[in-house]
């Protein structure tokens, strides 16, 4: 049993939450693909382009546009648009 708990413990020293995606991972599996994160804000802002409509709340001024400043995505929760390596906070 002792064993078994040493392991637990040395399982949870390796893990970390990664600042980009926020998972938790550990540092011997992390490879360019792990990690799916948006490498912009999302903002409430007229789109540079001007020419996309978004959906607006009822509550927002009619110029406010809500979107992931890197791909245009609207919702916040969307998938990240790009992959890489976890990132720790650790790792500063």
């Amino acid at each position: 049993m002792g064993r078994e708990s040493e392991k637990e413990r040395e399982k949870e020293k390796e893990e970390k939450l990664c600042k980009r995606c926020k998972q938790i991972y550990s540092p011997s599996s992390n490879d360019p693909s792990s990690c799916r994160f948006h490498p912009s804000f999302f903002v409430c802002r007229r789109h540079d382009d001007q020419k996309r409509y978004y959906e607006l709340g009822p509550d927002d001024p009619p110029y406010a546009a809500k979107f992931y400043d890197c791909c245009g995505a609207e919702d916040p929760e969307a998938s990240g648009c790009a992959t890489g390596l976890h990132v720790s906070y650790d790792d500063e």
